[in-house]
């Protein structure tokens, strides 16, 4: 999808130009993967924008960072400020937010500690990631030939720039194979998740979805699906998934942030019913909160103009 351009972005506490925002081409990171980020969206609510469940992410950041032994020198008030400063200079009522923490240039090799961290904020306008058609009706996936990175070759807690060629991989092979998305299995034959989303079933009325032994990232928006559950009297189960548990649930949908939970009404060309009754009542409260319509959630809200 393309970037539509604003005209600041955030660059280690300074607001730069957008094209001006560059980095060295012998800068690491760009060489060896080594960095870390999130993906943050804020939503037009009657209230103004609002940055949906902001803390969780910038604290993950940090997160993502200590276990790759990058100290991030901006905690995660100052990122959440910078970021609502960076909405009220560009004026968007809406966006996606692009926070990474990367290698700056001075160092070159294996070795990253010796390279300083600098830190980016990137906002811009973005749709739906798997379009409006798929939001409303579900979406195509298949099982990628690509096995899922496990947790003891990169460390799958960390959502850093590296591992993301695995999910590229799996993308792309799903696309040309003329599908919308793909899932990924664990070295276990387990299902894992989608090459940017967790994935969840349901299955005579239970919600389930892969534990985090499973090798998947602890998704923000996943964690916000399981407390919806909670309280909506859904019953649910955190459970390892094989390939036909896929073919044979009665539902299923994705979740994250790029996604938002989009309905999944095929895997692998078996049809599942999207949108099922289940996923709709999640679906619909997830859109309620994000757009500020659920005042019992309000916390999970970040005003970018204030209470």
């Amino acid at each position: 999808m393309p970037i539509v351009e604003m005209a600041k972005i955030w660059m280690d506490g300074e607001l730069v130009d957008w094209h001006d925002a560059t980095v060295h081409v012998l800068t690491p990171t760009l060489h060896y993967g080594w960095g870390v980020f999130e993906g943050i969206r804020a939503y037009e609510t009657d209230r103004g924008p609002a940055v949906f469940q902001h803390r969780a992410h910038m604290e993950r950041l940090h997160k993502s960072a200590r276990i790759l032994e990058m100290e991030i020198p901006y905690s995660a008030d100052e990122l959440m400020a910078a970021t609502r400063e960076l909405i009220r200079v560009n004026g968007p009522r809406s966006c996606y937010i692009r926070p990474i923490a990367y290698l700056g240039y001075g160092q070159i090799g294996l070795n990253p500690l010796p390279s300083p961290v600098k830190v980016a904020i990137a906002i811009f306008p973005w749709g739906t990631y798997l379009g409006d058609e798929g939001l409303a009706n579900g979406v195509r996936a298949k099982t990628s030939s690509w096995v899922r990175i496990g947790a003891n070759m990169i460390p799958t807690q960390s959502k850093c720039c590296g591992v993301y060629i695995n999910s590229s991989l799996a993308k792309v092979e799903a696309l040309k194979a003329g599908y919308d998305e793909a899932i990924l299995l664990n070295e276990h034959g387990n299902v894992a998740e989608g090459s940017g989303e967790n994935v969840f079933i349901v299955k005579d009325g239970v919600l389930m979805t892969p534990p985090l032994t499973a090798g998947i990232l602890e998704g923000i928006s996943r964690k916000a699906v399981m407390r919806f559950a909670h309280d909506l009297d859904i019953q649910f189960v955190e459970t390892d998934l094989l390939r036909h548990d896929l073919y044979l649930a009665d539902e299923a949908f994705y979740s994250g942030t790029a996604v938002e939970v989009t309905p999944i009404r095929s895997v692998d060309d078996r049809e599942i019913g999207a949108p099922g009754p289940v996923t709709k009542q999640i679906q619909d409260l997830f859109f309620n909160v994000v757009k500020g319509k659920e005042p019992r959630y309000e916390s999970m809200l970040d005003f970018v103009y204030g209470p």
